[in-house]
């Protein structure tokens, strides 16, 4: 087996992988990212809307700064986050913003003098200072006092990711595309690299180094209908829970996009809302403003969602093949608008429906679409539980998001995050060294040589891989979703360990030689279980509704009993998580309270009962 030595392992290469790897070699570190696709077509690049930062340079931006952002997202979070993760958050966008624009990002920029906007479906004037012009702009998103999301018409995620692979490729950081970890390599106390296997061969190799990054992504694709691509499976999130020393934080934490294209849940961007975009019903009406009056459509996601769920109960979705959805509109916009501002949601309405939003309206429903949960770490991106292993990006529980995630803030995650956790390994790395012990890489590598030749010989069993995680996926969408209740996830927990039960049987129909898709499910089904279990059972035992975990049965968000974070790790040879919990913020800058959107029953801290 082959075995590779590097500083900085990074496990991913979107732009929070890519991010810490830059920060790092040019530092003079060598870094090396493993990536299971290549690396501009990772996940990141499907990102469309922006990037929030506190810049303040556009008319409706006026007088942002980072306490307003701030206070955006504690209250976002539904007093979920850790304040002061968010509090260095939002220090450091603005700097991560003019830093990628020195890069090379094409950010959309102030243009002076009137301009049409819309708000609701109806059209309002502005003027754009003189003296702003050419400055970075920002547009309206969900739960924020002031338009201040940065972005490049509706491809951000695309521009950023080709700037930073661009600045990779500078800095001679090598990437290892099709390229897959298997399994971490530790002792218990120190992570030391990973044995990874190549998609295209089948071959093992080690990947040893003084520090490991997961920066894997969500992993959307344990549920059904997801936004997230097919990459997106948990990969990294696997890895760590496998070790049964890290702990995997907040799983039950599962945010849905209010506008997932029906039938195939690609999204379209919250930039469409944001630009005045309005959700209709059957009858065409609008619905929103009846339940959100002041923020209507541009309330958080998890809001947005509920209610457009809400009103299909009620009766009022349009009945279709594929299910009840409701109706984004944006034909009010303009053809301009839509060609240039949301171009990419124009070349998807028209390459996956069949229809031109300029003039008709767009199928929506909400999907699965973001992992608040991840691996945990502290402010400095340092997991639990083991020495030497970090997290960034959606892949972590870095927890600036707690219980709902604004839009525009996952984005800025990636690169402020990575721009934080990167200057900090780089720290981490001039003052330690590491033994690798080959017996701990032999270990490993046997270990996974033999869950390889099982699966392949079909020893373990028969089971269709495919099958497996399609039940697992159904069950998750029926009871584990955005409404939840104890019944439902008493029985979500059991049914899913019984497809546990079922991976630990799973063989191959193909012979697994070579590019196998089937075999590299196989390898990750029982992971892709522990998981869902993991969410489910989390989601079971928080009896309260905070953020996008909406109980109806528990209908108070409950600050006395609930103002902490969820940490499962899972014990070999166990069919549950052990579940264990640590305050949500050690510093309420923001004491709890009510969000200004969404139904406000609280149970406070001194145990009174507040709102609806």
């Amino acid at each position: 087996m082959d075995t590779e030595l590097a500083d900085l392992l990074c496990i991913g290469a979107g732009l929070a992988g890519e991010r810490v790897a830059i920060e790092a070699a040019s530092c003079g570190f060598k870094a090396i990212c493993l990536s299971i696709v290549p690396p501009r077509r990772s996940h990141s690049s499907a990102a469309q809307g922006g990037m929030q930062a506190s810049l303040g340079n556009c008319a409706m931006g006026a007088g942002d700064n980072q306490d307003i952002h701030f206070q955006d997202t504690v209250k976002g979070s539904d007093w979920g986050c850790d304040q002061e993760v968010a509090r260095l958050f939002v220090e450091t966008a603005p700097r991560a913003v003019r830093e990628m624009a020195f890069w090379g990002i094409p950010w959309n920029r102030v243009v002076p003098g009137k301009s049409a906007f819309f708000k609701g479906g109806k059209e309002y004037e502005k003027v754009e200072p003189k003296e702003n012009k050419g400055l970075i702009t920002a547009r309206d998103f969900g739960g924020t006092a002031k338009w201040r999301t940065c972005y490049t018409s509706d491809g951000t995620g695309h521009t950023l990711l080709y700037t930073m692979d661009n600045k990779v490729v500078e800095l001679g950081v090598a990437v290892h595309d099709r390229m897959e970890a298997i399994s971490l390599i530790h002792d218990g106390e120190t992570c030391t690299g990973v044995v990874a296997r190549c998609l295209k061969t089948g071959r093992l190799k080690a990947y040893l180094a003084r520090a490991t990054l997961i920066a894997t992504g969500g992993y959307g694709k344990i549920y059904k209908e997801s936004t997230n691509a097919v990459i997106n499976d948990g990969g990294g999130a696997i890895i760590a829970l496998d070790t049964g020393v890290v702990p995997f934080g907040n799983p039950e934490a599962i945010q849905f996009h209010p506008t997932g294209i029906v039938p195939t849940n690609i999204l379209v961007t919250e930039g469409c809302r944001g630009d005045g975009g309005t959700l209709l019903d059957v009858n065409e009406k609008r619905f929103m403003p009846d339940y959100e009056p002041e923020k209507a459509e541009l309330a958080s996601r998890d809001v947005v969602s509920r209610w457009m769920i809400h009103h299909i109960r009620e009766g009022c979705g349009v009945k279709s093949p594929y299910g009840d959805h409701l109706w984004l509109d944006i034909r009010h916009l303009g053809e301009r608008h839509i060609k240039t501002k949301l171009r990419e949601v124009e070349e998807i309405c028209n390459n996956f429906l069949g229809i031109d939003p300029v003039t008709q309206l767009i199928p929506v429903r909400p999907a699965q679409h973001y992992s608040m949960g991840g691996v945990k770490t502290n402010k400095d991106g340092a997991a639990y539980g083991l020495k030497g292993l970090f997290s960034a990006g959606e892949a972590s529980c870095w927890d600036m998001h707690g219980f709902n995630r604004l839009g525009g803030n996952s984005l800025a995650e990636t690169v402020v995050a990575g721009k934080i956790v990167g200057e900090k390994i780089a720290e981490f790395l001039k003052g330690y060294d590491v033994q690798f012990k080959t017996a701990s890489v032999k270990d490993v590598a046997d270990r996974v040589q033999e869950r390889l030749e099982r699966r392949i010989s079909g020893k373990d069993g028969g089971e269709s891989a495919f099958e497996v995680r399609n039940a697992m996926q159904d069950e998750l969408m029926e009871r584990v979703s955005i409404f939840r209740n104890g019944k439902d996830l008493e029985k979500a927990v059991e049914n899913l360990q019984g497809i546990y039960e079922r991976s630990k049987r799973v063989g191959l129909r193909s012979n697994g030689i070579g590019a196998s898709p089937e075999l590299a499910l196989a390898l990750k089904i029982q992971g892709m279980l522990r998981l869902a279990i993991c969410v489910a059972y989390a989601a079971l035992k928080r009896t309260e509704s905070r953020g996008c975990h909406a109980r109806e049965d528990y209908e108070a968000r409950n600050d006395r009993d609930w103002l902490n974070r969820t940490l499962a790790t899972w014990k070999e040879g166990e069919d549950l998580p052990t579940l264990n919990y640590e305050p949500a913020s050690g510093v309420l800058e923001i004491p709890p309270g009510d969000r200004g959107y969404g139904v406000s029953k609280i149970i406070t801290r001194d145990g009174e009962t507040t709102g609806a």
